[in-house]
């Protein structure tokens, strides 16, 4: 997931440091409105630690189960697709449902990199474009350590708009 439409209301705050902007925070609280009607839901959220993804993060929370572990992670931050792709290959094999949630170009590089399989005008909608509190859904029939391109089925892209 791409983190929600961010301010630049403030050009003198550092990237890392922007908020959401109004516009995300309604975008935000649509994505948490779709992630309840889903049946399946994340046991493990990763999520960079810019200002504007943890404030997507909090917008998502109440969608989430209780239980659900978050992480804040500095390296998410600025990671590129390959960078994403390690980390998830790093996750628990415990774990058999993940958010990412992250920037782009890293994050859309990443889901496109690995959606293989799917509805194709879908994946090339994520392909072309992966806008801000997008969400790419993917079901991988392989263990997290050996994920590799083009191995998953994108399941969904939602879009806010």
């Amino acid at each position: 997931m791409r983190h929600a439409k961010s301010s630049w209301d403030e050009p003198d705050v550092a990237d890392h440091d922007r908020p959401l902007a109004p516009r995300g925070r309604k975008a935000a609280t649509a994505l948490r409105d779709h992630l309840r009607e889903l049946t399946e839901r994340p046991e493990l959220v990763l999520c960079s630690s810019s200002v504007r993804t943890v404030e997507t993060l909090e917008r998502i929370r109440k969608a989430l189960p209780a239980e659900t572990t978050i992480r804040i992670e500095d390296d998410l931050y600025g990671a590129d697709a390959e960078e994403l792709l390690a980390r998830v290959r790093r996750l628990p094999a415990s774990v058999t449902s993940a958010l990412l949630i992250g920037h782009n170009p890293g994050v859309g590089e990443l889901a496109a990199m690995l959606a293989g399989h799917g509805d194709r005008e879908m994946r090339t909608a994520l392909a072309t474009k992966f806008p801000t509190a997008a969400l790419a859904r993917l079901a991988f029939d392989q263990a997290w350590s050996v994920v590799e391109p083009g191995a998953a089925t994108l399941e969904e892209f939602w879009t806010p708009r």
